[in-house]
């Protein structure tokens, strides 16, 4: 038996908090939909220090798209807590 057979909980399945699960999967459509969309930004006019509008809005998701990503990390990282190392498996080696 492996270890990862050995950490594996049959009996325990993860706890999931599916609204904050949700809220993650909707915080990474944010950029898809915003950059799909390309009527919204398919324009010259206005232009921001010479640059027109199609340029710097998505220049700008760049940025919106970070924020998104982490934000949805972090909900899924609350929404799905890992399970505490057990002593007996702290000292084994090997990478995880």
């Amino acid at each position: 038996m492996n270890h990862v057979e050995s950490d594996f909980d049959r009996d325990r399945a993860p706890s999931r908090n599916t609204t904050q699960l949700a809220a993650a999967a909707v915080l990474l459509a944010i950029p898809v939909v915003g950059l799909l969309w390309v009527d919204t930004y398919a324009k010259a006019e206005p232009t921001l220090a010479g640059f027109p509008f199609f340029i710097w809005y998505q220049f700008l998701w760049v940025f919106l798209c970070s924020a998104c990503t982490w934000g949805a990390f972090h909900l899924v990282q609350i929404a799905r807590p890992r399970a505490p190392r057990s002593k007996a498996t702290k000292g084994k080696g090997g990478r995880r």
